[in-house]
């Protein structure tokens, strides 16, 4: 098999879904009240249990086998890098780097996003730096919900400040991210294409090798946003 032979999500959609608007209306209009689970909190805990409590915060979202947070923790050794994915599989995968290679200034913890995000905005934590690698993008058109910009949590990456960024090999995506996140922030979001000449995943590798274009969006959204619905701790999802 060859390895330089990925494929550009293919979908029936073509431009931002007619739904995602009224979408995001709703979910910043309405509190997301999913309950936690308490593995995440003690995820949150075990993320911040070596944080000096002054080091920059970088959060790489959905890290996957974790390339990427080794790599961000190198570029950035005075910050404090957490590696968050909601597979113990794929972060037992960090090859090839043995523990004792690994950067002192960064923590792997397994959860789930959607609890996560929260946690730490419920903790009063804001990000310096916030990395949206390559997530499923769900190119179906029935599956626009479970794209995060789509999602009910999305308003917490707005929340949590920092210079936030995505990359993805699907325009579409990148399209609709930066219009959700711009309607979330109040901010102007443009997105561009670019070269990977250090990639910071596996699969940003494998795509560009592959001959794919490749995008992202870059916003800064200074110390965040306030939480006019955080009250999420009780109740039901909606």
């Amino acid at each position: 098999m060859s390895y330089a032979n990925s494929r550009i999500p293919t979908s029936a959609q073509q431009g931002v879904h007619e739904r995602l608007v009224r979408l995001v209306e709703r979910h910043l209009a309405e509190p997301f009240r999913k309950p936690y689970a308490d593995y995440n909190r003690v995820a949150v805990d075990i993320s911040l249990a070596a944080w000096d409590g002054r080091a920059p915060l970088i959060l790489d979202a959905g890290c996957g086998v974790g390339h990427s947070t080794i790599q961000l923790a190198r570029q950035f050794p005075d910050h404090w890098v957490i590696g968050v994915d909601q597979s113990a599989d794929r972060l037992n995968r960090r090859k090839p780097y043995p523990d004792a290679l690994l950067p002192a200034n960064m923590v792997f913890v397994r959860a789930d996003l959607v609890d996560f995000w929260r946690l730490l905005d419920d903790a009063g934590l804001r990000l310096a730096r916030h990395y949206v690698l390559y997530p499923n993008p769900w190119p179906k058109i029935g599956h626009l919900a479970r794209r995060w910009h789509a999602h009910p949590v999305f308003p917490w990456l707005a929340r949590l400040g920092g210079v936030l960024e995505c990359r993805s090999n699907w325009d579409v995506y990148i399209e609709e991210f930066a219009l959700a996140l711009g309607m979330t922030s109040g901010k102007a979001v443009p997105w561009e294409t670019f070269q990977a000449e250090v990639p910071l995943t596996p699969f940003e590798r494998k795509y560009r090798d592959s001959g794919q274009t490749l995008y992202r969006l870059t916003c800064d959204l200074g110390a965040g946003l306030a939480d006019t619905h955080n009250d999420s701790t009780t109740g039901a999802q909606r």
